[in-house]
């Protein structure tokens, strides 16, 4: 018997329901006690979840109510085929509303029909779960009563099955994110490998037996491109049978106009998608292979494409959208092992052979460590050459004993780097200590630094080791060391000559063998000038100086550095964030960022909180990210309009058209470069994605555009 209920009680039993969607992943769980919750609406005997699987078959995902035992629903959690049920119960159960006689549609002659028959069930009521556009599955209330639902009683399991479509798709997500999070993690078995290998065709099948369980496939390939870029030579090939191909694979006519573009490739089925007379179909079709994944291989140094690296398979349709990032993720340690290949080859023609390809090989093993960092959940994230040198010069200090200052504006990743260089130094099993120095009064910081000895100032009340103890064997960082008062700069540099200091308040001269790396955001040099700071200070600091640039001189980096902090940042604000709107990138690229990669975070902090979990567009970012304007908009003027700067830009009385200025800027660089898009892009102060954009924008694809 169905039974009526008034809508307090429904709203009362939705909201048990809800909460109890969001205490916790456990699907068989949740089902269970929201089937308990339902019976206070809708009599009946069981509740069931049923999962669509691609019109294939049915999930038997979870089954609850007041009879039913545990041993029931864990024989319940599992997947049945289509040919297990007749075709007039499959037609049955792929529909919503009330069903009076479940028996009138089986047939004993199928497995599930039977079981459903024996299983005493009558009577159906079934709503659908909905996932966006499509359905997912079913909700249904099961009873062994005849005719025991009316079709009223849909309107109150409706609520209640969108409820536990929204519990099954955050419990997908939270499932998806895991198995994305162990995929990464098994990948990290990569770095120890290639930074012992002196040559990566020697561990290629140990890379590929590493990468199987993460990116499956029947063969892996490393290719390179040629110095005329017209074709691809097979540096590296996985497992055995694969004939030998000694000349270079050349690239289609399409290939090669698409220039850096082709880069990253898809192809579902090789027989429909690739040119049947090219050399690429022959050597494939050869193999056997049906499809297969190529991501771009960048060398360290120059970081241009270089070649990519091929993932195979002789089934079709093997790799979507979502293995390219763990597929770069393993291009790109290769990279660095290519890398190190080339220097240790220069090494050996130098005459420098065997010690100079054992530093060449710390050196990869640290890069290594670090790039391990960057494609999973770390801090060292960059594709620019600005950048990319910046990690070259770190690992070429770190393992000297050398002191280092590190320069930039505030919030380009001095800290950053200065704790690669340590855990790339001998020294990593020591303390990394730091210490900002601006941000203590002068007494407090002399204390902090050299520590004291009891009675040395009101409230020492006993003797306490200064950060220069506390880093002995290890690395002593010194941010902002521009703003040292003269006495804390003369002691600094009695360390620096003469490795000695004394504690505030004691005579005894300790020693210290603590390694200095320091920073600044100031020009030393001026302050030099000023008589703010000491020449011969500077000098000892200085030894090996690294510039960090601002992020607005490497906007290459943003996008990258926009995803590593958005999956930092899902944990942090208690949901995952899918991504960022196409505009809102844009809007990414374009601005100066002055608070560098650390207001970069702090914005997207704030606007993956206001996403609510869904995709960050242009809205949810601050308010001096979106009131940015074009950079052809704070160009100069057109002539005759007057002078203007960009402090005070000229605005004539009857307005100007920023996008018409701006495709006149656009069409006018393709022009002078002859439709060359670097060349372009550099004229006009803008990376080669923004240029893209803008050419998509006005329909300048085809030349210079016409009027």
């Amino acid at each position: 018997m169905s039974t009526s209920v008034a809508p307090p009680a429904l709203v009362s039993v939705l909201s048990e329901i809800a909460r109890v969607a969001g205490e916790t992943l456990d699907l068989p769980e949740v089902f269970h006690r929201i089937a308990t919750a339902a019976g206070r609406v809708l009599t009946f005997d069981a509740m069931t979840v049923t999962l669509t699987d691609a019109g294939d078959g049915f999930s038997l995902y979870s089954i609850g109510g007041a009879e039913v035992t545990d041993e029931t629903r864990r024989a319940y959690a599992r997947m049945v085929p289509r040919s297990e049920y007749s075709p007039g119960l499959w037609e049955m159960l792929t529909k919503a509303g009330v069903i009076d006689d479940v028996a009138a549609s089986c047939d004993a002659g199928f497995p599930r029909d039977r079981e459903l028959e024996g299983s005493g069930v009558r009577a159906m009521l079934r709503a659908p779960l909905h996932a966006g556009p499509g359905t997912i599955g079913y909700l249904s209330l099961l009873s062994r009563g005849a005719r025991a639902f009316r079709g009223e009683d849909l309107a109150l399991l409706n609520p209640i099955a969108d409820v536990v479509a929204m519990a099954v798709a955050h419990a997908r997500l939270a499932a998806e994110e895991k198995d994305r999070r162990r995929r990464y993690e098994a990948l990290q078995a990569l770095s120890p490998v290639l930074a012992r290998a002196l040559d990566v065709r020697e561990v290629f099948d140990a890379i590929s037996e590493i990468v199987q369980p993460v990116i499956p496939h029947d063969r892996m390939a490393l290719g390179l491109l040629n110095e005329g870029r017209d074709a691809v030579r097979v540096y590296a090939v996985s497992g055995t049978g694969f004939p030998e191909i000694r000349e270079p694979i050349r690239l289609s006519p399409a290939e090669r106009a698409r220039g850096d573009d082709w880069a990253t490739e898809i192809v579902r089925d090789v027989a429909k998608e690739i040119d049947p007379d090219s050399d690429k179909c022959r050597h494939l079709s050869g193999d056997g292979i049906r499809s297969l994944l190529r991501v771009p291989i960048f060398f360290e140094g120059q970081w241009q494409f270089a070649g990519g690296l091929l993932f195979f398979s002789r089934t079709p349709a093997t790799y979507g959208e979502g293995d390219i990032p763990l597929a770069q993720h393993v291009a790109d340690q290769i990279a660095l092992a290519l890398s190190h290949e080339r220097l240790a080859g220069e090494a050996r023609r130098a005459g420098e052979a065997r010690a100079e390809a054992e530093k060449l090989e710390k050196r990869v093993a640290a890069l290594s460590e670090e790039l391990a960092l960057r494609g999973g959940f770390g801090r060292i994230v960059g594709t620019s050459k600005s950048w990319r040198d910046v990690l070259v010069q770190a690992a070429k200090v770190a393992p000297t004993e050398t002191t280092v200052l590190l320069t930039g504006e505030s919030g380009t990743g001095k800290e950053v780097v200065a704790r690669a260089i340590h855990r790339s130094s001998a020294r990593a099993a020591g303390a990394f200590i730091a210490l900002n120095c601006a941000a203590l009064p002068d007494q407090l910081l002399e204390s902090e630094l050299f520590g004291y000895e009891k009675g040395a100032f009101t409230g020492a009340t006993a003797a306490k080791p200064g950060r220069i103890e506390q880093a002995a064997g290890g690395t002593l960082f010194l941010d902002e060391t521009g703003e040292m008062s003269p006495a804390v700069q003369a002691k600094l540099l009695r360390v620096l000559e003469e490795r000695e200091f004394q504690r505030l308040g004691g005579t005894k001269v300790l020693k210290t063998d603590a390694r200095i790396v320091a920073a600044t955001n100031r020009d030393l040099a001026r302050a030099i000038e000023k008589g703010e700071f000491r020449e011969d200070l500077f000098y000892r600091l200085s030894v090996f100086g690294i510039h960090l640039p601002p992020l607005r001189e490497r906007p290459e980096d943003i996008l990258p550095l926009t995803e590593m902090f958005l999956a930092e940042l899902g944990p942090a604000v208690g949901r995952s964030v899918p991504g960022v709107s196409r505009e809102a990138k844009d809007l990414l690229l374009a601005y100066p960022w002055p608070g560098n990669v650390r207001e970069l975070r702090n914005a997207l902090e704030r606007a993956a909180i206001l996403s609510d979990g869904g995709l960050i567009t242009a809205a949810h970012l601050p308010i001096g990210v979106t009131r940015q304007d074009s950079p052809a908009a704070r160009a100069a003027p057109r002539a005759g309009t007057g002078a203007a700067t960009a402090a005070n830009p000229f605005l004539p009385p009857e307005g100007v058209d920023l996008e018409s200025l701006e495709r006149d800027y656009v069409k006018e660089a393709l022009r002078k470069t002859r439709f060359n898009k670097s060349k372009a892009a550099k004229l006009l102060g803008l990376t080669r994605a923004q240029l893209y954009s803008r050419i998509e924008k006005y329909g300048l694809e085809g030349g210079a555009g016409d009027d």
